[in-house]
């Protein structure tokens, strides 16, 4: 079996095997039922490791065994292992989840939260100012200020941003109407496209020519971002001033105004 190193190497690192079960299981793929002899001399790999490598495969679903005598074995289609892997991925997910969402009843987690709201040198919210990176860590912060909304929500960005992820905002529109927080909601882009977003989420949508990212809640907290080039790591800046966003606020009301 001529396999390059490269290939094998790739195959390893996608399916998280090793390099005996890699060669192992290219060798049962290229012959289809082999006994362990043939797949010792298939792959090269030593024959005194073929049989301990082949039921580590066999245990993993990478290989099956064919009934008879000799004991033969398969190698099982690559489509089949890859969605094997996903659903794994997905239940491990899961679980992780359900464990996570359960530690918060927890005795632990009631301490840790005591510390953080009555500890020695407890933090005041308006103390607080960050700077985030990554766009996960960016949309945990984003997600919980607006969630902490009480009657007002300022959103500027642009309209092929809110619709690449048309969900999670349909979801977060939602939210705040339900809770009758008003929604203020400045669009940069495509004339059509601002029209199309407004209708679809049913909410008034104005065009700027100002291509910025920022939302501001309750005129209290502000969250904007730094870059907006998308090799770039995500960076935002988080502040919770009132005199700040109340100020930005009233710049971005004077600027729409102006604008109509």
């Amino acid at each position: 079996m001529l396999v390059k190193q490269e290939l094998i190497n790739k195959i390893k690192d996608y399916f998280d095997l090793n390099i005996y079960e890699t060669k192992v299981w290219l060798a049962l793929l290229s012959r289809g039922v082999a006994s362990a002899g043939e797949v010792a001399e298939l792959s090269r790999v030593p024959r005194s490791r073929t049989y301990d490598v082949l039921e580590s495969l066999e245990k993993k679903g990478f290989a099956i065994v064919k009934i008879g005598k000799p004991i033969k074995y398969l190698g099982v289609k690559p489509k089949m292992i890859l969605e094997k892997l996903k659903n794994n991925v997905r239940t491990d997910a899961e679980e992780r989840i359900v464990s996570l969402s359960n530690i918060k009843g927890t005795e632990e987690f009631t301490k840790i939260e005591e510390l953080y709201k009555e500890g020695i040198h407890p933090i005041k919210r308006e103390d607080i100012s960050a700077a985030l990176k990554g766009k996960s860590n960016i949309s945990n912060y984003l997600k919980e200020i607006i969630q902490n909304a009480k009657k007002e929500v300022i959103i500027c960005t642009n309209a092929q941003e809110i619709n690449s992820k048309a969900k999670l905002f349909q979801q977060t529109f939602e939210i705040l109407k339900r809770e009758n927080i008003k929604v203020k909601l400045a669009l940069s882009g495509d004339k059509d496209l601002i029209k199309q977003i407004a209708n679809k989420f049913a909410i008034k949508a104005e065009k700027v020519d100002i291509d910025a990212k920022f939302f501001i809640v309750d005129r209290k907290e502000i969250l904007f971002y730094l870059s907006k080039n998308a090799e770039n790591e995500d960076i935002a800046i988080w502040l919770n001033s009132d005199f700040f966003s109340e100020a930005f606020a009233c710049l971005f009301d004077k600027a729409l105004g102006n604008k109509k």
